[in-house]
């Protein structure tokens, strides 16, 4: 048992004093744990995700995923690309579930575009999933403490922010507005009540000489 240990537990059982300016000998662990501060704990940035197009189709953001060893995407996607027939292949793929999936076939040398980098890549299975082989393709690095990917190509370089992707999603949607001044508004009431009043002098003009004339034939 250590020292310290035992010290310690002298103490909170009471059969121990700590005098006033007694010393107490650490180890180094115990040193280090109480000297360095401990890290500020951070929460869940999401999931690595970036924007994408293959053959000039928009594909959304696809997922940056290390734990996966190829390149998948889906079959509705390869059927709407169109981009060529897909070699068959004996793989099998194990899902997270641990389902075990047949994919249909491979593509070789897709030509991804991510910003303004294009990269080839293979693709199982024809939303993506960008696996390991594409990602050390593109030299990418993930800052997970800022949520940030950054993917490099010789000399240039483009970084994608995870958080500003959750807070500005891809799918856009129209809104319009009608802002009316408070002063237009009012001119607008005004002429149409003016408008009806209008109206109601002309129908009640041609409503009086018949009103009077059945006044007159009921007097005689």
């Amino acid at each position: 048992m250590p020292n310290y240990t035992k010290f310690l537990k002298d103490i909170i059982s009471r059969h121990k004093k700590l005098d006033e300016h007694e010393t107490v000998a650490l180890t180094k662990c115990s040193s280090d744990a109480l000297g360095n501060p401990l890290p500020v704990k951070c929460k869940d940035p999401g999931s690595f995700t970036i924007p994408c197009s293959i053959v000039g189709k928009n594909l959304g953001r696809a997922l940056c995923d290390l734990g996966a060893s190829i390149n998948l995407m889906t079959l509705s996607v390869f059927k709407e690309l169109n981009i060529r027939e897909a070699r068959p292949i004996t793989v099998t793929l194990q899902l997270a579930n641990r389902s075990i999936k047949k994919p249909e076939g491979k593509i070789e040398d897709v030509l991804v575009k991510v910003d303004k980098f294009i990269f080839p890549a293979d693709f199982i299975e024809v939303p993506i999933i960008l696996g390991r082989p594409f990602l050390a393709t593109g030299y990418t690095v993930f800052n997970v403490r800022k949520g940030e990917i950054t993917m490099k190509v010789n000399d240039e370089q483009v970084t994608f922010n995870v958080l500003d992707a959750m807070r500005l999603p891809d799918d856009v949607e129209e809104c319009s507005t009608i802002g009316a001044i408070m002063e237009e508004l009012q001119q607008m009431i005004v002429e149409d009540l003016e408008a009806d009043l209008e109206v109601a002098e002309k129908e009640s003009t041609a409503i009086l000489p018949q009103f009077e004339l059945l006044s007159f034939c009921s007097r005689q």
